[in-house]
């Protein structure tokens, strides 16, 4: 298992945890983002934020978020 932001772009992974205060774990489920989501990292450049597309739209989350969701890559 590792953190969202270390994964590569163009690489598949599916959500196996996410950590994170009330408010935190509110906001990211209510864009979709939950246990067992598969999702594919479009775009991942240290100092931008990292861009994923999962459940049919594009989501940008910065990369102090990004460390809270750990996955596991889909081969």
């Amino acid at each position: 298992m590792i953190t969202l932001d270390k994964v590569g772009t163009g690489r598949k992974v599916v959500v196996s945890e996410i950590e994170g205060d009330q408010r935190f774990l509110s906001r990211i489920t209510s864009i979709g983002l939950t246990i067992g989501c598969e999702l594919e990292v479009l775009h991942n450049e240290n100092k931008f934020p990292l861009l994923f597309y999962g459940r049919d739209t594009v989501v940008a989350l910065n990369r102090e978020e990004s460390k809270n969701v750990f996955v596991e890559v889909v081969e």
